[in-house]
């Protein structure tokens, strides 16, 4: 178990370090929490990888932990709010070169682009990335719902654990198109129930979901090798990074509540992240989807539910206990029936 762990181990070390010698002990507690946080809504994403990367070979495995990890931190942790909150202020994301050298010759630091103002404007930052809030959650929660529905609708599907309800979405593989179209059928429905201004965004942004879900599903055809690049390679690299993307949009907007600091934010959820990866590759390695039963159905609804929850949250407030919670007593039913029809088989 140890050899899994060891690099998350590492990472979580110099992330501890750094959180002190930025804000001391509370620095590190915050970052704790962070970690916890990011594990605990990103649970149910380790197994749905691991239904994608039992399918690779060793070396577009590694590729996915080391290079899948930078991205995951800085690009979507870091980089990914700033650029948001850069298209909302109408600012550049980081500081250019001449702002850079004019801070080396007067010492002055840059204060008119989105890495400045999180640093030295923090409140400020958070409440610009926090009004993007339908948005993101349009667009995280559309992929999300298509993840869900392209796993159970499938008329070839044999295996159900929800079995009324998986039965009816198999046969729905008949018709072409069909997770599209009840996404779009739910997009519709939750703009029409937002008011007018936000609905048009909530749509907008969820279509834009669906767009980039089909996009990546049809990647693996358009580099010519079907199939196999669905699974693996370029094709499979970013659809998973996508998905990791999907699930961080709560986690990163859900850790303002603890801070405001965007390096602490990064350090916690970055742990987290390292953690899910390492997961991720014991859960395939060590056989366990194919060792229990449901266990890939069940984090397949803990989508579904995730889904949900981040396309209600256009017009609810949903606590990010309930999230992690829904997800976690999914997967554990799931386990715990699969382990039980294992041992009276």
């Amino acid at each position: 178990m140890f050899h899994y762990f060891h690099s998350s181990l590492i990472v979580t070390l110099i992330g501890f370090v750094g959180a002190w010698l930025i804000a001391g002990w509370g620095g590190l507690w915050v970052a704790f929490n962070l970690a916890l946080l990011e594990i605990s809504l990103s649970f149910d994403n380790a197994v749905v990888n691991a239904s994608v990367l039992k399918h690779w070979d060793e070396k577009w495995r590694k590729r996915f932990l080391l290079w899948g990890m930078l991205i995951a931190v800085f690009g979507m942790r870091v980089i990914f709010p700033l650029v948001i909150v850069a298209v909302i202020a109408g600012l550049a994301p980081m500081p250019g070169p001449m702002a850079l050298l004019d801070y080396f010759s007067t010492g002055a630091w840059p204060t008119n682009d989105v890495l400045s103002m999180a640093i030295i404007e923090p409140n400020r930052y958070a409440a610009i990335l926090t009004s993007a809030h339908i948005e993101v959650t349009a667009f995280g929660g559309a992929f999300l719902l298509l993840v869900f529905l392209n796993f159970f609708i499938d008329s070839d599907k044999k295996t159900h654990w929800f079995f009324p309800v998986e039965r009816v979405l198999a046969k729905l593989g008949k018709l072409d198109m069909a997770a599209v179209l009840l996404s779009l059928v739910v997009l519709a429905w939750m703009a029409g129930s937002l008011p007018a201004a936000e609905g048009y965004r909530f749509l907008v942004a969820g279509v834009w979901g669906v767009v980039t879900f089909v996009l990546v599903d049809g990647l693996g055809d358009l580099i010519g090798d079907e199939g196999a690049a669905a699974k693996t390679g370029w094709a499979g690299f970013i659809y998973l990074e996508i998905l990791d993307a999907s699930f961080s949009f709560d986690g990163v907007l859900g850790a303002f509540a603890l801070t405001k600091n965007i390096f602490l934010i990064a350090i916690g959820l970055g742990i987290g992240a390292m953690f899910v990866r390492s997961f991720t590759i014991l859960l395939v390695e060590k056989g366990t989807l194919n060792a229990f039963k449901y266990l890939e159905h069940g984090a397949f609804w803990a989508i579904g539910a995730l889904a949900a929850v981040m396309l209600l949250a256009a017009r609810f407030h949903i606590p990010e206990a309930i999230t992690g919670g829904v997800a976690a007593v999914l997967i554990i039913a799931a386990a715990l029936h699969s382990w039980l029809i294992k041992r009276h088989a």
